[in-house]
């Protein structure tokens, strides 16, 4: 076997510290997420999460708030949820809420939208009895209200 003699202990040992680092790659990473968070914020002021609500959306929220409001209040419509002109005995839950019932929608279809006019296919649940009937609605500005 060949033995490395040992250095001296007041020999100097010299080390090589050319090797040069460069800042080039972490300032390129900071560049790239400035973009990205920059992009992420454009996004969200070009396209807000309030523009990708559909028709169908606002109907089925709309019909949500006068069943909720049903549930919540004995005022026929709901405040805010039902046309100026609503006739309590042509509501489409008339004869179904009140007196402590509960109503349950357990399903909303075929929403069609036709100017300022809207119709729902609504299937709601009251102590266990499914209904299924067609609910008018109505463009009041910016929401829609259920009609009779």
């Amino acid at each position: 076997m060949s033995e490395q003699p040992s250095p001296a202990d007041d020999e100097v040992i010299e080390v090589d510290q050319t090797d040069k680092r460069s800042v080039a790659p972490f300032v390129a990473a900071a560049i790239i997420a400035v973009l990205v968070l920059a992009a992420i914020v454009i996004g969200g002021v070009m396209s807000p999460a309030e523009k990708n609500v559909t028709e169908s959306d606002r109907i089925a929220a709309a019909v949500r708030n006068f069943v909720d409001g049903s549930n919540n209040t004995e005022l026929v419509p709901p405040p805010g949820t039902g046309c100026p002109d609503f006739d309590p005995k042509r509501s489409p839950l008339a004869g179904r809420a009140g007196a402590g019932k509960t109503v349950e929608i357990t399903k909303l279809v075929d929403p069609k939208v036709d100017g300022d006019r809207a119709k729902a296919t609504v299937t709601t649940k009251v102590d266990g009895d499914e209904s299924t009937s067609t609910w008018n609605l109505t463009r009041s500005g910016d929401k829609w209200l259920v009609c009779n």
